[in-house]
């Protein structure tokens, strides 16, 4: 039945959600199928930044090292950047721009100044090798890249029609991005673009691994990502208006560590783009450190923090916690794989002041899906929770789109305005993707209890997540069979304890071909993908014979996993 804390909660949407109130909806109609939208959102991201960045001007948003930057300041840096694009680069309405770079305060300007000048923002995977930067520039169509030095030299020798520009990080704005940054000269470019863009304009391509091998380019419309955000803020608010109810007085600025990437959905959608409009302060590091994140987490008064559940466990176990005060953080979120039942827990026990959080959604979701949290988290620790209002419609589907009863196993569908529009240039996935009544079929195998909270028990689709980077094992058998020497492969993932998931492999020899190495196949395999889809040399294995095969002829991918998950149990 439901908790307290459900019917609480309840209430309080019900209140926030009603007409006349912040977050009341509307129906709106898309593809032939009514659903709930916000009835005062913004109509775009860049109608978005300047609402919100004015409204809070003077507060603290971007802390990156040494810099410092209010909204008002981020704002201006992009509206640099906007007309540089617009006026210098020859950027135009719908134009896909890249950006293949590390977190930063500039990235964000990069971001915002994309979005701003008319752009779709292209987010690149930073962990790419230079063959798969330049495919996902290509796919793409972009007219432009906005790069690292790092990003920029894994390109070289690669071919793809975007024009390179270096950007580099940790200082301010008009250096780091002196080369897309032209000062206004009378009215500017950004709020000339503020009358021509809709919600109906393209306004972002995230990148995504599935079973089909390939990353798909997984693109949004301004609607889209404004009512993921706005779902996001909704549930903010939920919780606010929860605590003061409880008696407790909210003060100070609310405040996040910046520790997932933000070309992942997850940082961009609630970490990112959400801050804007709960005026909330991000704190970037330059890359995973948990010794670095909790003393950021205690010298900025960090409130939230969202992970991978890696993340939130190394720092509860950390040998300096102790030293240092962190006690104005309250919620530990995690998000991109599950989160062990006993790493709830010891969240728990290491912060007895805060509670740990999971949400569920995807980059096809805008980030959108399902939340559990603080006592109903404890009680469910193995559940995703309850599907996101006001918004998220959530279905258990079987194969031909009919729904299955409570308790029954499916697929998890989601439909709402927030989901993406399609996989670019590549139509017949789009339709693959969704049910003829609009749901998007996650490749996720589920089910809902008697109290609507949703549990992941499978995956459809063929895919590892590892430490929230989803890798496609076709993707991967792609890559060893370009060996000229390999007979056949499978790829799978197995358990890890830091990573949830890694990537592993057996494979065969042609006959007559010299025997190859893991640790050489390794090699041959880091030159032409990412190097976390790599299976680690301890982690692949030749067989002596040929693999098994199901009746259709295909590898016995069960089987397989079985007998090779078997001797990495022995040893």
């Amino acid at each position: 039945m439901p908790t307290q804390l459900d019917n609480a909660l309840e209430a309080i949407i019900t209140g926030l959600t009603a007409e006349g109130q912040p977050f009341a909806t509307v129906p709106f109609t898309r593809d032939g199928v009514t659903m709930p939208a916000f009835a005062a959102a913004p109509p775009t991201l860049a109608h978005y930044f300047a609402h919100f960045c004015n409204q809070n001007k003077d507060i603290p948003f971007l802390v990156d090292g040494d810099i410092r930057l209010t909204f008002g300041e981020a704002y201006a840096a992009a509206t640099c950047v906007a007309e540089s694009l617009v006026r210098d680069h020859g950027i135009e309405k719908g134009d896909r721009v890249g950006i293949a770079a590390r977190n930063s305060a500039n990235w964000m300007i990069a971001y915002m100044g994309i979005i701003m000048a008319g752009g779709c923002a292209t987010l690149l995977n930073g962990f790419s090798s230079g063959e798969e930067l330049a495919y996902g520039l290509d796919l793409a169509e972009a007219r432009l890249l906005l790069a690292d030095e790092a990003r920029a030299a894994r390109l070289e020798g690669h071919a793809h029609p975007a024009k390179v520009v270096l950007f580099t990080h940790g200082n301010p704005p008009a250096e780091g991005l002196v080369a897309v940054w032209a000062t206004p000269q009378g009215a500017p470019a950004a709020m000339a673009m503020l009358a021509e863009l809709g919600p109906d304009d393209m306004a972002t391509i995230l990148y995504t691994s599935g079973s089909t091998g390939k990353s798909k380019g997984a693109w949004s419309d301004h609607r889209g990502v404004v009512s993921g955000v706005m779902n996001y803020v909704a549930q903010s608010a939920m919780a606010k208006v929860h605590l003061e109810s409880g008696g407790e007085v909210i003060t100070d600025q609310p405040c996040a560590l910046v520790a997932v990437p933000l070309f992942h959905v997850t940082g961009e959608v609630p970490l990112f783009l959400q801050s804007f409009a709960i005026a909330r302060k991000l704190v970037l590091m330059p890359k995973w450190d948990a010794g670095l994140a909790i003393r950021l987490m205690a010298e900025e008064k960090v409130s939230y923090f969202v992970g991978v559940p890696l993340m939130s466990y190394e720092i509860a176990n950390h040998p300096d916690r102790e030293n240092y005060d962190l006690s104005a953080c309250k919620s530990f979120a995690a998000g991109g794989a599950p989160r062990p039942v006993e790493h709830v827990t010891r969240i728990k026990e290491a912060f007895p002041g805060g509670f740990p959080l999971l949400g569920y959604g995807l980059t096809e979701t805008n980030a959108v899906g399902c939340g559990n949290l603080n006592e109903n988290y404890l009680a469910k620790p193995g559940s995703t929770g309850r599907p996101s209002k006001p918004l998220v419609d959530m279905a258990i589907l079987d194969d031909l789109g009919h729904p299955l009863a409570q308790g029954q196993v499916g697929e998890v569908c989601i439909r709402s305005v927030a989901n993406f529009r399609g996989y670019w240039k590549n139509p017949e996935a789009t339709a693959a993707a969704f049910t003829d009544d609009g749901y998007f079929r996650t490749g996720d195998l589920g089910y809902l209890d008697e109290d609507g909270y949703l549990f992941i028990v499978d995956r459809k689709k063929d895919i590892i997540i590892r430490g929230g980077e989803n890798i496609s094992c076709i993707e991967v058998e792609d890559a060893i069979y370009a060996h000229d020497d390999i007979g056949e492969c499978s790829v799978f993932g197995l358990p890890d304890e830091r990573f949830g998931e890694v990537p592993a492999a057996v494979y065969t020899m042609k006959e007559g071909r010299p025997a190859i190495s893991p640790a050489d196949l390794r090699a041959f395999l880091l030159e032409r993908i990412a190097p976390f889809k790599v299976p680690l040399e301890s982690q692949m294995w030749m067989a002596g014979e040929a693999l098994p095969r199901l009746g259709t002829q295909k590898i016995d991918k069960r089987t397989v996993k079985a007998r090779y998950l078997g001797q990495t149990a022995a040893a």
